[in-house]
């Protein structure tokens, strides 16, 4: 990478945790810290959770779409001043439902579209990846430092100093867009990296990506449904909330070798490691739905949850993109993230709801079921994926026809699906990598 794709992939993986650590700190600790609150009711736990998620997924596309209309700095500045604002709001609230209007408004500044557009205006093609992947990394990092930091902050300064540093971490992260991430100097195209309205439709009935879709949706619920129960079994075996940091940092870590023992250990086959890390994830879910549960073991099942989440956010990502049409990339990964959070948004409202006119066990039961019904519906999914690549190339009209080209790209071996889209001046490819050759295309677009 160049010296401007080196600043701009650290520049922006900079403001995703600054932003991420805002949404996910408050995870840990308001389950319990909500209870000092006189509105306090299950239902409003869950909503403050999970509240962020609607606003999240309403708004990913449509801020996506707006970065392109008015360019991508504005509209990541408009994001952080929505997600410093409902952070002000969150922290002077005196009342539960102000902190869930607060998150609401959190929410809403759904940057991360016009982020990753802007990742790839800065990059070229051939580095694009590997600018995507420190964003893409910085986003995990971010939720493990803020199960860590969250504790430690409310240890010091209560729910209010969370939601009062996160403001502030927001309003950091405007003059890091303004004068660090560089100006975009090579605009990707489109389809790469933003969605498309007339693409959702159709994406959306793709049997592929609609059962990834389904299992983000179910993975971020089912980690919601988590930290609502998890946070106050915690302190019922003794620990104190300052001191939760203290396990889930030896948990996390674990959680990760066991995620990379996966990966070595089923190497390519993707689809086992699937099945795998929702088995995991199961076993936890029924582990901890035991009472009363010893800290180790719970630990222990904490754990083997965080090996199948971790394993899953990884990969699933990379199945989208994957299985994706050519030049619909940007539009499938803009209905991941959609469900992605209204995942989020659903585990608050069902864990709310099932808290506070059931009983906790009716949490873990819907979750148990959930991975069950998940085994079937991912059965096949990966089939042909494993080698599919996908380029750009430019289209130039005054060296031979449209079509022409077009149909000797269809020649081509691997050649899976071509996308062509004239307003952009490109063709999209997507191709078996194991048969195809870059150089043929190439030399097809430019003789």
């Amino acid at each position: 990478m160049n010296n401007t794709e080196i600043r701009g992939a650290a520049s922006l993986a900079a403001v995703y945790v600054l932003r991420m650590l805002g949404l996910f700190m408050v995870m840990p600790v308001l389950a319990v810290l909500a209870m000092e609150f006189p509105d306090y009711s299950p239902l409003l736990v869950g909503l403050a959770i999970g509240g962020y998620g609607l606003t999240q997924a309403l708004l990913q596309i449509p801020m996506g779409l707006l970065s392109d209309r008015i360019g991508r700095k504005p509209v990541i500045v408009l994001g952080l001043v929505l997600f410093a604002a409902g952070s002000a709001l969150a922290a002077w609230a005196d009342s539960l439902t102000w902190i869930v209007i607060g998150r609401i408004i959190q929410g809403a500044g759904a940057i991360a579209g016009a982020v990753m557009a802007l990742a790839g205006d800065i990059s070229r093609d051939s580095q694009r990846p590997k600018v995507m992947a420190v964003i893409g990394v910085a986003i995990g990092f971010s939720f493990y430092l803020a199960l860590i930091l969250g504790p430690l902050l409310a240890r010091h300064f209560g729910l209010q100093g969370i939601f009062l540093v996160t403001a502030l971490l927001a309003v950091a992260c405007i003059p890091l867009v303004l004068f660090v991430v560089p100006t975009a100097t090579n605009l990707a195209p489109s389809g790469d990296t933003l969605p498309r309205a007339g693409d959702l439709r159709s994406l959306l009935r793709t049997p592929a990506l609609r059962r990834l879709n389904l299992s983000v949706f179910v993975l971020h619920l089912l980690i919601t449904l988590l930290f609502v129960q998890l946070p106050n079994r915690l302190v019922l075996t003794g620990w104190p909330l300052a001191d939760h940091w203290q396990l889930y940092l030896p948990v996390l870590i674990l959680s990760v070798l066991g995620m990379v023992f996966l990966m070595r250990h089923l190497g390519n086959r993707m689809e086992a490691g699937l099945r795998w890390s929702i088995a995991l994830m199961g076993l936890a879910l029924a582990g901890m739905l035991q009472e009363p549960l010893a800290l180790p073991a719970l630990l222990v099942f904490v754990c083997l949850f965080f090996t199948g989440f971790n394993y899953l956010e990884a990969n699933l990502p990379a199945l989208v993109s994957s299985l994706a049409p050519a030049g619909k990339k940007g539009s499938a990964m803009g209905a991941y993230a959609s469900c992605q959070f209204l995942g989020a948004f659903a585990g608050g409202v069902l864990s709310g709801l099932l808290n506070q006119y059931l009983s906790a066990e009716w949490i873990y039961l819907l979750a148990i079921g959930l991975c069950l019904g998940w085994q079937f519906w991912i059965r096949g999914i990966v089939s042909g994926a494993g080698h599919l690549k996908r380029y750009t190339l430019a289209l130039n009209t005054q060296i031979r026809p449209v079509q022409e080209s077009l149909e000797q790209l269809k020649q081509l071996a691997g050649v899976r699906d071509i996308t062509l889209v004239e307003e952009e001046q490109a063709v999209y490819l997507k191709v078996d990598s194991s048969q195809f050759s870059l150089q043929q295309a190439r030399q097809i677009m430019n003789p």
